[in-house]
């Protein structure tokens, strides 16, 4: 089997001409096209050149978009909170966990300290003197 041919070639803002970038920021401002549309249309690879032509060459002002979102009910409130509740009782008892087998992984080694030294009759553990 031969390995197929991707027509797919990267493209950088370079390799659109100026004319192409007018003609589509006006197409899309005037309502012929959307941006999704310009792509197919145009063979375009990326939304974000789109973006940037729009931003670049349109007539609308981005800088001073100011992204409004609508107020929340209080019923999504209560349901955000409860998620959140929810999210640090799980890492609460995550925690609690951790704590826990900490605490018995040290009780094992000191017990294993304890063994060796017993065993071997060696002090393993140093002797902490006043200062």
């Amino acid at each position: 089997m031969e390995p197929q041919e991707s027509n797919y070639k990267k493209r950088t803002q370079k390799d659109y001409s100026l004319s192409l970038k007018l003609q589509v920021v006006q197409e899309i401002e005037q309502g012929i096209l959307t941006a999704t549309a310009a792509l197919d249309k145009y063979g375009i690879q990326a939304a974000s050149t789109v973006r940037t032509w729009l931003k670049k060459y349109g007539n609308f002002d981005y800088q001073y978009t100011i992204q409004q979102s609508m107020p929340k009910t209080p019923e999504q409130r209560i349901l955000e909170l409860e998620q959140q509740v929810k999210l640090l009782e799980k890492q609460k008892n995550r925690a609690e966990y951790l704590a826990d087998r900490a605490d018995k992984k040290a009780i094992l080694f000191d017990m294993m300290i304890d063994y060796a030294e017993k065993e071997f009759n060696i002090p393993i553990r140093k002797k902490q003197g006043p200062k």
